[in-house]
């Protein structure tokens, strides 16, 4: 029986075709990501999403101030206001669900303008040992008026966590001026189109 839609390596080398045969391929956006980049999944019918950099950051403030105050989003209203600036417009504001906000390891960090709108932000995902950031944006300057505030925020809330995600291209790039490494490849793997 196929459990999922979406499969992740946790170790390198996994069998590809055991993998597989748990997706579900029927359902839309099937996929898989390979966590270490070492999968070719071309004859199971996948193509390459995107490929990125694991990026780590050692627990520190970050080495630049932001001029935005930043807090979590704690309640429906706020969540909102997160994804439509996170969405800016793009019409997928709705993958972020109000059950969010009950997820003791996850935080919406919301940086927001003198006038109280979200401008920035990102997702915080916290473990015992880590806080994973991803969905990092900020209307206007891009990541490098976000990661700021983002590192701002995890410091204080998780000041003894070093911080973890994967990044791509210019935003690779941005993540590397603000005080991260780039520490491995990793390859999202689409079913079809």
């Amino acid at each position: 029986m196929r459990d999922s839609h979406a499969a992740l390596t946790l170790v390198p080398g996994a069998d590809w075709a055991a993998l597989v045969a748990r997706i579900d391929t029927a359902a839309p956006g099937a996929s898989v990501k390979d966590s270490f980049a070492d999968l070719d999944l071309t004859a199971a019918g996948f193509q390459v999403l995107f490929e990125a950099k694991w990026i780590h950051r050692p627990a520190s403030p970050p080495a630049a101030a932001s001029n935005l105050d930043w807090r979590v989003a704690g309640n429906p209203d706020t969540l909102r206001a997160w994804a439509l600036a996170w969405d800016n417009g793009d019409g997928n504001a709705d993958l972020f669900r109000p059950a969010l906000l009950h997820d003791p390891a996850t935080s919406l960090l919301a940086g927001q303008s003198a006038d109280g709108r979200v401008v920035a932000g990102a997702v915080a995902s916290r473990s015992d040992h880590v806080v994973g950031i991803s969905n990092v944006f900020a209307l206007d300057g891009g990541p490098d008026a976000a990661w700021p505030v983002v590192l701002d925020a995890v410091n204080r809330l998780f000041p003894s966590l070093p911080v973890v995600g994967y990044e791509q291209g210019d935003d690779l790039v941005a993540a590397i001026r603000h005080g991260f490494a780039p520490v491995g490849k990793l390859r999202i793997w689409l079913y079809g189109s």
